[in-house]
């Protein structure tokens, strides 16, 4: 099976106040499953993983609530505060549905770079792990070094990178943001997605995502890099066909059934038997 490992959906009336603003026309209306699946169809993917957007309990149900309607929906990451002290309960609740798959705290947004290393963690990474769930982080740059000390603490929970940290490729930047992945990579607990590199290129032309996503193959290993299109933010920098087309030139074709979807089943244990 060919999965896209990271997606979203959302409604506007859901989001008064939050991302994104009026002035991103390309992504600034709802997008649902009858949005993405002519994409999905063309493109030949059987199944997704959908993705949190917004810190609020409502955005998970609502979440869940399509991947009940909609069968190509194989896994949900979703949002619980996961500093409550309610936290280790409500993963254990909300568990029980067998699509939810993990959770994904939006690190990236939150003013404190090292929030993820408070102890205050600790009860509900420990019910997670109990759980059989997993983490998403999304972090950028910045943020690699409070992960790296997070991860070797918590050796027990898979830990997947969204979007390979979001590399300041616009910018050139490369050294610091490799030398991090790489000590990342050297734990056999993590991840990273292949996803979300074009965003990052701002100008540039789609080839500057080549060396970031080379890299990525090279310290993980086609074992541990998962696909994913970030549909619709992707429609911010290219099309979802564009994407999976420049990626299945990247990855050398002997890796293609791991990293365009084998790898998305073993990590985030999706039920394919069944769909």
């Amino acid at each position: 099976m060919w999965i896209d490992a990271h997606q979203h959906f959302w409604r506007l009336v859901d989001r008064a106040g939050q991302w994104p603003p009026a002035q991103l026309a390309a992504i600034y209306r709802d997008f649902m499953p009858e949005d993405l699946q002519p994409l999905m169809a063309d493109a030949k993917i059987d199944g997704t993983v959908l993705v949190q957007t917004m810190e609020t309990d409502a955005d998970t149900r609502f979440m869940l609530e399509l991947a009940d309607k909609s069968l190509f929906i194989l896994g949900v990451v979703g949002w619980t505060d996961l500093k409550s002290p309610d936290a280790p309960a409500a993963i254990a609740r909300l568990a029980q549905t067998p699509k939810l798959k993990g959770f994904r705290p939006m690190l990236q947004d939150i003013a404190d770079d090292r929030w993820i290393n408070d102890p205050a963690l600790k009860p509900a990474v420990a019910a997670m792990i109990e759980q059989g769930l997993v983490f998403d982080a999304l972090v950028l740059p910045r943020h690699l070094e409070p992960l790296l000390d997070f991860a070797r603490r918590s050796t027990r929970l898979p830990i997947v990178i969204d979007h390979c940290a979001k590399p300041l490729i616009a910018e050139g930047r490369f050294v610091d943001w490799y030398a991090r992945m790489k000590a990342l990579a050297e734990l056999p607990n993590v991840h990273c997605k292949l996803s979300g590199l074009l965003t990052e290129a701002g100008d540039q032309k789609p080839a500057a995502v080549r060396p970031y996503a080379e890299t990525v193959l090279d310290l993980f290993g086609p074992e541990r890099v998962i696909w994913g299109s970030d549909w619709p933010v992707l429609r911010l920098a290219g099309e979802y066909q564009a994407w999976l087309t420049q990626c299945l030139d990247i990855v050398p074709p002997e890796h293609h059934g791991a990293v365009f979807g084998g790898n998305a089943v073993r990590f985030y244990n999706l039920d394919v038997v069944r769909f």
